[in-house]
């Protein structure tokens, strides 16, 4: 007897990016490159394993086309199928990719992650097949020299950062296990239990404590308003092309251990995290490419946070989903910007608001001013759908598991989503691995240019290491 399929509508946030993702925001993406052949029955096996310890990376997106909502249908059984591409496939996306890389040699996980960033399988729900649309896509590419790349491709209404880091491990102590040849118990490579989810958890709205998120109709009408005012006055990077479609690409900002341990430094010393420093580094880099520096410009930065543990009931790392809230500020940059002080700015005013609850109670205002900006892009400048000017993390993903990676022949990763639709001029997805700290600057192109980019990056690099010394 089969047993029916469960359902629930999704929640605020979860359709905010259904409808961003629309635009081409909200494309998930980790590769894994590997040195250890891949076995594809053992590869999906592994993929199935963690569907059903997690149901929601076994749902399917359904979308109700008279009623234009969505909901997740979650079956029984995990169903994941991995695409594999041969080295000959392989070789002539490769080829693709590089001619659009104007002049840049790139690596080859760094083109496959930008194709898989643009691979959009959720760009037109009226599309999607009767039961429903995959929200969990993976594939096998073949390098040469015995090389090959892992890609997963989430929705991000099902993955947040946290979700897309857990996976990692739980993946890579399953890849241990089966070297091993034996069953090691249900531990991941940091020691943590990982518990097998029974069902689906609630979207984020649903966890928030009772109280937090309270605000009267006239508030959220002020505070709409108030957002919306602020911002048309918000200064965007230069635009370098407005009319032609857009896509995702990628700049890496990466330091050595000993700049990336006196940045850190530097951060303890004055009561603030990365997140403050990075983005007043991005801030000074993008004030000091205009024509007018000495002039007064005010930017927008958000700060993406995880409320898993402070939501009702806790949430584990382990319960996958999207989990996070966000917080918009903005700030005044003016010609030689100290960033120490722009970072100790940055960081308090975040913490203040996130100390006011505006993490949740400003959430539904964010989320409807993102779907508005979608349906009418003209709201925005230029039609560019930029809503800030950079985003980060407040906390940075620590990996120290190397040993561990090399041991399952694991020799790089990469993980962020796409921005090209709504979403900020450059998105930071910070990663301390092994001591180094490895940055992937996510941007829309051709709204802003590679040229453009590596330029605003390496400016970045430039003043974090001058201002530890």
């Amino acid at each position: 007897m089969s047993v029916e399929p469960i359902s629930r509508p999704v929640g605020n946030t979860e359709h905010s990016w259904c409808r961003a993702i629309s635009q081409g925001t909200g494309v998930a993406v980790l590769t894994l490159q590997v040195s250890k052949p891949i076995e594809i029955p053992l590869f999906q096996e592994g993929l199935r394993k963690l569907q059903e310890t997690h149901p929601i990376l076994r749902s399917k997106l359904h979308y109700n086309t008279s009623k234009k909502n969505f909901s997740f249908i979650t079956p029984e059984k995990p169903h994941i199928q991995v695409k594999s591409f041969n080295l000959s496939s392989t070789s002539q996306l490769l080829k693709n990719q590089s001619e659009k890389c104007n002049g840049f040699s790139l690596s080859p996980i760094h083109m496959i992650q930008e194709h898989e960033l643009n691979s959009n399988a959720w760009v037109n729900p009226c599309d999607f097949p009767s039961n429903g649309m995959d929200v969990f896509l993976a594939s096998v590419y073949e390098l040469p020299g015995s090389k090959w790349i892992m890609a997963f491709r989430f929705h991000t209404a099902v993955c947040d950062r946290t979700t897309a880091v857990t996976l990692l491990r739980e993946l890579m102590e399953f890849a241990g296990e089966k070297i091993e040849g034996h069953e090691k118990g249900a531990e991941s490579p940091q020691g943590e239990i990982i518990v097998k989810e029974k069902i689906m958890k609630l979207g984020i709205e649903e966890l928030i404590p009772s109280g937090k998120a309270k605000k009267t109709l006239w508030a959220h009408g002020l505070d709409v308003l108030e957002y919306s005012v602020n911002s048309f006055r918000l200064t965007n990077l230069k635009f370098k092309d407005v009319k032609w479609p857009r896509f995702s690409e990628i700049a890496r900002l990466q330091m050595n251990p000993h700049e990336t341990n006196q940045i850190i430094i530097g951060c303890k010393l004055r009561g603030i995290k990365l997140c403050g420093a990075l983005a007043a580094a991005g801030l000074i880099a993008a004030h000091s490419s205009r024509t007018s520096p000495d002039q007064r410009k005010k930017y927008g930065v958000l700060t993406l946070n995880d409320c898993r543990s402070i939501l009702d009931p806790p949430l584990s790392p382990h319960n996958f989903g999207f989990y996070h809230s966000a917080i918009l500020n903005s700030h005044t940059v003016k010609e030689g910007e100290n960033l120490w002080d722009l970072a100790s700015r940055c960081y308090k005013a975040f913490e203040n608001s996130k100390k006011c609850n505006k993490h949740f109670s400003d959430m539904a205002d964010l989320n409807f001013l993102l779907c508005k900006a979608v349906e009418n892009p003209s709201l925005t400048a230029s039609s560019s759908l930029r809503t800030s000017f950079i985003s980060v993390f407040e906390e940075s993903v620590i990996d120290n598991s190397n040993k561990i990676q090399k041991g399952v022949g694991l020799d790089d990763y990469l993980g962020c989503a796409s921005v090209h639709g709504v979403g900020p001029s450059v998105a930071l997805f910070d990663t301390i691995r092994d001591g180094k700290l490895d940055c992937l600057c996510v941007y829309p192109s051709p709204l802003h240019s590679r040229d453009q980019m590596e330029e605003l990056v390496q400016k970045m690099k430039t003043l974090l290491i001058d201002a530890t010394y």
